[in-house]
């Protein structure tokens, strides 16, 4: 036991002794260090797919998908198209959007029209036509109208039938028309200072028969086709008198574009023939009015003759100035305008008789030149719904034809000339207003001052007129309208025999005209109306010794099919 416990003793020593040899030999055995040299350091991260580890499963809400997928990528084949590549960077414009279908109305061709009224009033209309066709168009117009007064023999009436054609090619138009016109009256007018006639005045009635034919080029958008028109028109007119009037004329033109530029000229000849108890005359005219033209950027010029010869029973040559030009002064608001112009004023009975129906006989015709019109003025808009026109003029006249009483007998009247040259200074303005899509409203007013060559004043040619009118739509089936009109003061030329004659002059009294209607549509077919004329009630005279008539009221119905 002995032995053995020292047996242990001395292993256990020997071992401590052999640890610290070996632990000695190595740290003599390791080399001396060197010197640290120099180093670069540098940080490497390394990038690898997330890899998560089930102790952070607990950081989110939901358990992620462990699954590292490859994404797929697969061998795509390109084939180069030989096509042209459009420049599409420029901005492009915009494409309106279609509306929707609408249902097309349906239009009536034919409408009658019948009223009465007061002063046993009659009207009866009629218009009958072939309805919506782009390449011909045809129509008929019958119209009766009949009226009468207070004083004796104060009657008018009126009887009209017309028809038109009109057919429309790929290149040209032609149209045409065809009418008689038949109105009368009586020469009720009378001096209030001396007792009323006691025999029934004359009645007085004119008879026209008008034929007319034209045929023009339909617009071209080819810039180089040259435009051009010719028309044919021809009358028959007569009264009781038995004044006779028959005219032919055939005008045209032609106009040709170059670039900005138009070059044209327009010309016509005329073939009238007067015929009266005293007297058997002509009056032709032939004109020519060749111009050249320049427009561009709202800015317009014509330069321009008017060439006029008459020959009948008087010959003169008359070479007078058509010139005007335009330009803006606020685009798409205003333009300045301004012209200077002249030309030959043709009289002839029938559109005297228009104007004045009570004329005698036997009375001179004779054609005013207008040696200068200088005119100038502005127009355009001020909104969408306002349109506006002033115009300043200065016209020199000569022999402007008047009418005046005839000395013998008061109720007729005779057209006399004023002997030179009469100038006439004057201003016209016109505006109208779009209050709304059911409101209209416009108006007009004409100032004029004469300075005659010989008379003593311009006779029934007033310093002042003035006219409105209103057009209104209360809903879908009625609509309203009203227009007054004012008349300036004017002169009248009488001559009194004391014994010898003696020229006096009278004044015709201002007056204003009022009148208004209205308008219901029933259904579709078949609407009324009702029509108030002279609402004043107040018996001007427009010529002297000649009321106009009174209050006087019209309705109706009409019809369409």
């Amino acid at each position: 036991m002995k032995l053995h416990q020292s047996y242990i003793k001395y292993s256990f020593t020997a071992c401590l002794i052999s640890f610290s040899v070996s632990a000695l030999a190595q740290v003599k055995e390791q080399p001396k260090k060197e010197p640290e040299k120099a180093s670069i350091a540098e940080e490497i991260e390394v990038v690898r797919p997330y890899k998560p580890i089930l102790a952070e499963a607990v950081k989110i809400r939901r358990s992620p998908d462990l699954n590292d997928n490859k994404p797929f990528k697969p061998v795509l084949t390109y084939t180069v198209i030989d096509k042209k590549l459009e420049l599409n960077s420029n901005i492009k414009e915009l494409q309106a959007q279609q509306l929707a279908a609408e249902r097309e109305i349906t239009l009536s061709n034919n409408l009658v029209k019948i009223g009465v009224g007061n002063l046993n009033t009659g009207l009866g209309e009629v218009y009958i036509n072939t309805g919506k066709d782009e390449a011909l168009q045809a129509g008929m117009f019958i119209k009766h109208l009949s009226q009468q007064g207070s004083i004796n023999k104060q009657q008018f009436s009126e009887q009209e039938i017309s028809g038109f054609g009109r057919s429309i090619g790929t290149d040209k138009t032609y149209a045409g028309k065809i009418g008689y016109n038949r109105r009368s009256t009586f020469f009720y007018g009378f001096n209030p200072e001396f007792p009323a006639p006691t025999a029934d005045p004359l009645k007085q009635r004119f008879n026209l028969i008008e034929a007319e034919g034209e045929m023009l080029s339909n617009y071209s958008q080819d810039p180089d086709i040259a435009n051009y028109a010719v028309k044919a028109n021809g009358y028959l007119f007569g009264n009781n008198a038995q004044a006779r009037e028959n005219s032919f004329t055939l005008s045209g033109y032609v106009n040709r574009p170059l670039g900005n530029f138009h070059i044209g000229i327009g010309a016509s000849a005329d073939y009238t023939g007067v015929k009266d108890s005293l007297y058997d005359i002509s009056n032709n005219l032939l004109r020519a009015n060749p111009y050249i033209k320049y427009q561009g950027n709202g800015f317009f010029l014509n330069l321009g003759l008017n060439l006029v010869h008459e020959f009948g029973a008087e010959s003169r040559f008359n070479l007078l100035p058509a010139v005007s030009a335009e330009f803006p002064i606020a685009a798409e608001y205003a333009v300045l305008f301004a012209g200077l112009n002249g030309d030959v004023l043709k009289t002839s009975i029938r559109d005297l008789s228009v104007e004045n129906p009570y004329l005698g006989k036997d009375y001179l015709v004779k054609n005013a030149i207008e040696k200068m019109n200088l005119f100038g003025g502005v127009k355009g808009n001020a909104g969408a719904g306002v349109g506006f026109k002033a115009m300043a003029y200065y016209k020199r006249i000569e022999d402007l034809p008047l009418f005046v009483n005839d000395p013998y007998n008061v109720s007729r009247f005779n057209v006399i000339y004023d002997d030179g040259v009469s100038s006439i200074l004057g201003f016209e303005g016109e505006m109208s207003f779009k209050v709304s899509s059911a409101i209209d409203i416009s108006g007009k007013a004409e100032a004029a001052s004469y300075k005659m060559a010989t008379e003593k004043e311009a006779w029934f040619k007033p310093a002042i007129r003035l006219s409105s009118n209103l057009r209104g739509r209360v809903n879908e089936k009625l609509s309203l309208d009203a227009e007054i009109f004012l008349n300036g003061e004017s002169n009248a030329k009488t001559v009194t025999f004391n014994p010898l004659p003696v020229e006096n002059y009278e004044v015709i009294k201002s007056y204003a005209d009022l009148s208004a209607g209205a308008k219901y549509r029933i259904n579709n077919k078949l609407g009324v109306y009702l029509r108030a004329n002279n609402i004043f009630g107040k018996s001007y005279q427009q010529y002297l010794y000649y009321q106009k008539l009174g209050f006087n009221a019209l309705g109706g119905f009409n019809y369409s099919f």
